[in-house]
């Protein structure tokens, strides 16, 4: 039996619950406003810290000693060759479709359709999004032999390897600057400054390889029959550290992209787009010709498309 109490207990709570209880979309929004607002302060509190560390003496004398770069050899090559540009749009343009569609066979649950190698004895099939990730891969990894050898041939390839171990100290001396805001001295057509260098090198050097390297073990590349070395190389191990390699690229890539903004964005775009060390607006609409390429790519970068591409290198399905 409900008594007057009780009627009174449960008309208060309810009117008392909303309160407290904030629809989904207001939630959503207030954690997002929330999280905006610890980044800036995250941010405003790594600015302040770097800029008082400025103030010390032997920090002072530590970036007069290192001032963010160092002197290449009298070989160095002055400014950017044409190919240097086209491989940047095309390893760009490859790395956004990996990316999404890396992202996409990690999260993906139920394929729309699938794809069989036509030269495969067995019927072994895997995803149209997989195939299209594995096909990308080996462009990617052509397009990265290509940059190598043109890297070495002419000489290009002293920009991004350290000569000197005064890499390391003129590369903290150069994030400190980053740091405070009060951005080293940029000439990229020249010279690279030594955490751009160390950034470059590992990414082409290291990050890339690794990319190769556990992207081959876990495609369809590796054969069953390479059983001693699947022990030596256990697929779990590429796995483990694939996706923090790609984990990497996004960060390098919104990093890169940020900087080039930052620090003198239409002379930076006519360094990589323009192919001159001028200050105009023609690398610019290049790079905006790019952008709208990469997403014209990836809208179109779905079953509806893929497929008929991918039949000519197989068999697709929709089970």
């Amino acid at each position: 039996m409900t008594t007057p109490a009780s009627a009174a207990a449960a008309v208060a709570a309810n009117s008392i619950s909303p309160t407290f209880a904030l629809p989904l979309p207001r939630r959503l929004a207030t954690r997002i406003v929330l999280g905006i607002i610890a980044a800036a302060a995250i941010v405003l509190g790594v600015i302040l810290a770097a800029r008082g560390l400025t103030t010390f003496t032997g920090v002072h004398d530590f970036l007069i000693i290192y001032p963010g770069e160092y002197a290449l050899p009298d070989f160095a090559p002055v400014g950017f060759p044409a190919w240097v540009e086209w491989q940047h749009f095309f390893s760009a343009f490859l790395m956004v479709l990996i990316i999404r569609s890396g992202w996409q066979v990690r999260t993906q649950k139920r394929p729309s359709a699938f794809w069989t190698a036509k030269w495969r004895k067995t019927e072994k099939k895997i995803s149209l999004t997989l195939w299209f990730h594995q096909a990308l891969d080996l462009l990617w990894v052509l397009n990265g032999a290509i940059f190598i050898v043109l890297l070495f041939v002419t000489g290009q390839w002293v920009r991004l390897v350290p000569s000197s171990w005064s890499v390391f100290p003129n590369a903290i001396s150069a994030l400190l600057k980053y740091l405070t805001l009060e951005w080293p001295t940029e000439d990229g057509w020249v010279n690279y400054n030594s955490l751009q260098q160390l950034s470059y090198f590992v990414t082409v050097f290291i990050a890339a390889p690794l990319a190769i390297a556990t992207g081959v073990r876990m495609s369809g590349l590796w054969q069953p029959s390479w059983k001693r070395l699947s022990r030596w190389y256990p697929v779990e191990i590429a796995r483990t550290i694939h996706f923090p390699v790609m984990l990497y690229f996004v960060f390098f890539i919104v990093a890169h992209v940020t900087l080039v903004f930052a620090t003198g964005a239409l002379r930076n775009l006519n360094h990589m787009y323009g192919g001159q060390d001028e200050i105009n607006w023609f690398g610019f609409a290049i790079f905006v010709v790019s952008l709208i390429v990469m997403g014209a790519a990836w809208i179109a970068a779905r079953p509806l498309v893929l497929a008929p591409i991918a039949s000519r290198f197989g068999r697709v399905s929709s089970r």
